[in-house]
């Protein structure tokens, strides 16, 4: 078995443990903490293992083998190079850091005591998404022109969680230019992006946007456009496609059931999944299948640092040309 300490019991800590608890075959919960009084207490009460008052007892504890790391952005950084000196497989939430700064500190940490570490983009254990991506690279699209992607969330988070998640194109698109390097294999060099406040004005307030257009461009060539809103109505809107010189290839939304309903005035079907964690949930046990693979030697990271820092570039670079009103190089921010 492989044993995990996992540092952060919030809505995603409590999700990865019910995960790692129940539905992960060769894993199992042992130890937990989260600074919030009581989080861990109830993690552990109903997915097993020991609750601790400082996440340093975690990473030190014998019956940890690997640390996951699904606390607030701000303290990732702090708990990586924690683990790093214990010398501990570490799985680490997305983003890594909103600062470019922290982040290159804890991946020369991580990669000074040689642990692996695999970032938590979970989109690509998606199996629709990862067959995009497969038959990018078989070379059945030929060579690969335009990138479409969608993300729409079926409604905005709290306010207070946006004043600090970094924003939209650092909480959200992130996972979207991710999934642009995944299924084309090609970095990107140049991002622009229009955003706009569009669903609350609140949302303005806190210096954040709710509706986003991004266009980059990639180092062998293709043109990739995301899309964004914070609030589609009729619910967790995921969708790419790519599109090349011998043909495109494409995953679309999962419905809830395969229901067809037809009579005079039309033809309806069900809804698509609501929330990210319906629609992602066999993702996130692919993930976490994987890791501990990692964990026991079998394979390398499938999600490594350096796939964790690009897509901070990327979003860094995208709120500087919203806010400058220009295409920015890539190379501009680090």
């Amino acid at each position: 078995m492989v044993r995990i300490g996992l540092l952060g019991c919030g809505r995603i800590g409590r999700m990865h443990a019910e995960l790692i608890a129940g539905r992960v075959p060769g894993v199992e919960l042992t130890a937990a903490y989260d600074f919030m009084a009581g989080a861990a207490e109830s993690v552990v009460a109903d997915f097993g293992g020991r609750a601790y008052d400082d996440p340093a007892g975690v990473v030190a504890a014998d019956d940890v083998d690997a640390i996951a790391i699904c606390s607030p952005t701000d303290v990732h950084i702090e708990q990586l190079e924690m683990a790093a000196a214990a010398g501990k497989p570490t799985f680490v939430e997305k983003p890594l850091s909103l600062d470019l700064g922290l982040t290159d500190r804890g991946i020369a940490a991580a990669r000074a005591a040689q642990i692996p570490v695999q970032v938590g983009f979970n989109r690509r254990f998606d199996t629709s998404h990862r067959s995009v991506r497969d038959q990018v690279m078989a070379g059945d699209v030929g060579e690969v022109h335009l990138v479409r992607i969608t993300s729409r969330d079926p409604a905005p988070p709290p306010i207070s969680y946006l004043e600090g998640s970094g924003g939209l194109f650092l909480d959200m698109t992130i996972h979207d230019f991710d999934m642009a390097r995944f299924v084309t294999g090609s970095e990107v060099e140049e991002v622009f992006a229009r955003g706009a406040v569009r669903i609350d004005p609140a949302v303005g307030e806190v210096g954040d946007i709710d509706t986003a257009v991004v266009v980059m461009r990639h180092a062998n060539g293709a043109i990739t456009t995301i899309d964004n809103s914070r609030q589609a109505v009729y619910g967790y809107d995921q969708r790419v496609e790519v599109f090349g010189s011998a043909g495109m290839v494409a995953s679309d939304n999962p419905t809830t059931t395969t229901t067809i309903r037809r009579g005079v005035a039309g033809s309806y079907g069900s809804t698509v999944p609501y929330f990210f964690i319906e629609r992602y949930l066999q993702t996130y046990i692919n993930e976490w299948s994987e890791f501990a693979r990692v964990v026991r030697g079998e394979i390398d990271s499938p999600v490594t640092l350096d796939d964790g820092r690009a897509p901070l570039l990327l979003g860094l670079a995208a709120w500087k040309s919203l806010r400058e009103n220009r295409p920015v190089l890539v190379e501009e921010i680090g």
